[in-house]
């Protein structure tokens, strides 16, 4: 199975969850299978290429980013004692501009969203909105939308990379790969 996987990151939190879902993905190493790129870096990507497409972005105002929010990401990281550092491109463009452009129609697909720690219902998801976009597109959803939480800073919380590697391994199951069980943080 050859899995592509599309991110949007701010401050590298949706990153790292996209690398450890490569990471499920490809039986816990890296796999010549499985692409996971930036959105900026996407449009190079030809999503019929690849048998799923698996695209994950951060919450911004209980929904997917637009130019604004990006714009207010980057004021954020800037304010003097952020501590923040911007991803490389985050705020040349995100998956609501990409997902406008995509020219594939249909294949299977899974989303995920970084969000606040909290109930969805007050936090939102960006996964809500990628789910219908790509239904649009005719893409079927091979899994729920997954979100993963990050604290008040915003840092992913303790095991939710280990959480993201193991939805990973479950989508690689779902879709008839057999995957090695990885091993937990206690077996390491």
């Amino acid at each position: 199975m050859r899995a592509l996987i599309v991110y949007e990151s701010m401050y590298g939190n949706t990153r790292r969850v996209a690398e450890a879902i490569g990471r499920g993905l490809g039986n816990g190493g890296s796999s010549p299978d499985v692409a996971v790129v930036p959105v900026t870096a996407a449009a190079d990507q030809r999503a019929a290429d690849w048998d799923l497409l698996v695209v994950g972005g951060p919450t911004h105002i209980h929904g997917m980013s637009r130019e604004a929010t990006r714009r207010s990401a980057v004021d954020v990281a800037r304010s003097p004692g952020s501590g923040l550092d911007m991803e490389p491109g985050a705020s040349d463009g995100g998956l609501r501009e990409w997902l406008e452009s995509l020219q594939m129609d249909g294949g299977k697909a899974a989303v995920f969203a970084t969000r606040a720690d909290g109930p969805a219902l007050f936090t939102g998801s960006a996964a809500k909105g990628l789910a219908k976009a790509l239904h649009h597109h005719g893409f079927e959803l091979v899994a729920e939308p997954e979100s993963f939480l990050v604290d008040g800073q915003p840092h992913l919380l303790a095991g939710e990379e280990q959480r993201a590697q193991q939805w990973g391994q479950s989508l690689a199951t779902r879709l008839g790969v057999v995957t090695p069980q990885l091993p937990t943080p206690d077996e390491r």
